[in-house]
């Protein structure tokens, strides 16, 4: 009796070896794998480019109509670069000034015909200039409810928000604090447009939109707003 259960013991214990090897050898999918949470690495962003940045504020313009054409992982990687990227990694520094150097700015990305990128919500980590996915569902037809009706929310091919956790600054500084995160929120929306126009994109901020109902779209922590929307797509 005891030798049947000990062959029976060791019979499961190999074909979980088998399933185990299998899996990892056909790179089957892993059952309850949760697809959010996926650490998705960025090209690194390029330094230079074939416009001055004169002739980027030249032509910067507000663009509200975009092609039907998915924009690459490489112009998402320098779009969020020019945001929130890190310009000098020993101290932090990053592409946006930042009173006190605090940083409460964070960045979305909602994907909806990006190349390599599956549709969904995605967040910016500056360090390490990555992506960690969220959410694995298409948001810019309820971000377009949350705008009142702006078309071109839901047009553009992907869609960069940009957030506040206003107390790492007002820790500081108080009420003020409130003022310098919202320029800083600024500075990042410009460099966004700059990069846009760099890379031959179009992009438009949105200030008009339900708080509320983008927090919930984004599931954003309660201490978290969202400030600015900006669609990009192909011109």
């Amino acid at each position: 009796m005891i030798k049947k259960i000990a062959r029976g013991i060791v019979t499961i214990s190999l074909v979980g070896l088998l399933i185990i090897f299998l899996g990892l050898k056909m790179k089957l999918p892993i059952f309850l794998k949760n697809q959010n949470n996926q650490i998705i690495k960025l090209p690194s962003p390029k330094y230079k480019s074939q416009i001055s940045v004169e002739e980027a504020i030249l032509k910067r313009r507000s663009v509200r109509n975009y092609k039907n054409t998915p924009l690459t992982l490489a112009e998402i990687s320098q779009l969020l670069w020019a945001a929130q990227g890190i310009t000098e990694p020993t101290v932090g520094f990053r592409t946006a000034p930042s009173a006190g150097a605090l940083y409460p700015l964070e960045v979305y990305l909602v994907v909806g015909n990006v190349s390599g990128l599956s549709p969904g919500i995605y967040k910016y980590k500056p360090t390490g200039h990555e992506i960690i996915k969220l959410s694995s569902t298409d948001k810019r037809e309820e971000l377009y409810e949350a705008t009142f009706g702006q078309e071109w929310v839901k047009n553009g091919t992907a869609i960069i928000i940009i957030s506040a956790v206003y107390e790492r600054t007002t820790q500081k500084y108080g009420e003020r604090g409130v003022r310098y995160t919202q320029m800083e929120a600024g500075h990042a929306a410009q460099n966004v447009y700059l990069q846009a126009v760099a890379l031959n994109l179009g992009t438009v901020t949105v200030g008009a939109f339900n708080n509320n109902q983008v927090k919930k779209i984004i599931n954003m922590k309660d201490d978290e707003d969202p400030l600015i929307i900006m669609p990009v797509g192909k011109k």
